[in-house]
């Protein structure tokens, strides 16, 4: 009797049980997890397409600024000194973005950016009084979490650099 306990403590290795039970711990482990990680994978493609329309942003008042250091603003819907493919260019965008750039002819603020309504293909973002919201929705462009471009700036700026969907 005590020579069949002994084998039994001399095998190395682990039971059927003892395996089921850390799978079973892993399975929990795992479906904890999954939901915190893909929240997170969300929270970074929003920051992401924010990052973006800011580039545009900058690009945009740039290649503003430039063409009125030159001489060539027009304060009409349709300047060809400031293009979509200029901002394009210069904000490294990718192919898949969309975006529309409203510029101020209000006097003495002329040429400035008001706001940028840009879709990456994923999320949308609308940047306007120097605040940025995101949805990832198509409608985004032109109304994201309750913020449009409102009336007041509609009247006062001018579409440059509309991308043509």
């Amino acid at each position: 009797m005590f020579e069949k306990i002994r084998k039994l403590k001399d095998r190395k290795g682990f039971t059927l049980v003892e395996l089921i039970v850390v799978l079973v711990i892993l399975a929990i482990l795992a479906a904890l997890l999954i939901p915190a990680l893909t929240g997170y994978i969300d929270k970074a493609n929003k920051e992401k397409v924010v990052a973006e329309t800011r580039s545009v942003a900058m690009a945009a008042q740039t290649i503003i600024s430039e063409t009125y250091g030159q001489g060539k603003l027009a304060t009409t819907d349709a300047n060809p000194a400031v293009t979509h493919d200029d901002i394009a260019k210069l904000a490294e965008a990718n192919d898949s973005w969309s975006f529309k750039v409203y510029v101020s002819k209000a006097d003495g603020k002329v040429g400035q950016v008001e706001a940028i309504q840009l879709w990456d293909g994923t999320y949308g973002c609308l940047y306007i009084d120097g605040a940025y919201y995101v949805k990832g929705d198509k409608d985004v462009p032109t109304t994201v979490t309750g913020a449009t471009v409102p009336t007041a700036v509609l009247d006062n700026t001018i579409v440059w650099a509309a991308s043509t969907d």
